[in-house]
């Protein structure tokens, strides 16, 4: 599977796993530390050929994603769940972890944010109703909802935030609840 768009990655591991599971090119990071030499190249990658942004499932990702999110805006996103990017031995999480399947997945499965403001379909109410903000099973629910939608985990606050901007369909919403509701019933 070759991939037209440059792969950001955080680290020579994850560039090793990237490229042993797809053909693409990447731009590392070298972690959160991000230069402003490293978002001018990312810049200008945007330019050329687009820019797919895949880092951790953590809190270092989260910020470096972020960070080249308001840098470099429209850039599209991939994201994998934590649960395919831990470590053997239980204690890294990474990308460099999982397995050459599920990065293809999460790469064929990518969104790119819009730097225009929707119209709300998905109410903070509409998450409060389906028990993914102020419940006390709402984190997991939500980290399912991030797996089925491929949006990655979130907080209640971010969560709102990637459904809009990932333009996340009230019926992909509802689907996607579905298919909690059934998880949770069958366990």
């Amino acid at each position: 599977m070759r991939i037209q768009e440059f792969i950001v990655v955080e680290g020579k591991d994850d560039t090793i796993a990237v490229q042993r599971a797809v053909d693409a090119d990447t731009i590392e990071t070298n972690g959160s530390a991000i230069s402003e030499e490293t978002l001018r190249r990312i810049a200008h990658a945007q330019q050329l050929r687009g820019v797919i942004v895949f880092t951790d499932p953590d809190y270092p990702g989260r910020r470096i994603r972020a960070i080249i999110e308001q840098a470099v805006p429209d850039v599209k996103h991939a994201f994998l769940a934590k649960r395919k990017a831990i470590a053997k031995n239980g204690k890294k999480v990474g990308i460099e972890h999982a397995s050459d399947e599920d990065i293809r997945e999460a790469l064929a499965n990518v969104y790119t944010t819009t730097t225009t403001m929707l119209v709300e379909e998905i109410t903070r109410e509409d998450l409060m109703y389906a028990k993914l903000i102020g419940h006390p099973s709402a984190k997991a629910r939500r980290d399912r909802l991030g797996d089925i939608l491929n949006i990655g985990a979130t907080n209640g606050k971010q969560l709102h935030k990637r459904l809009q901007m990932f333009k996340i369909t009230v019926e992909q919403f509802v689907e996607a609840m579905h298919i909690i509701e059934q998880e949770e019933q069958n366990v």
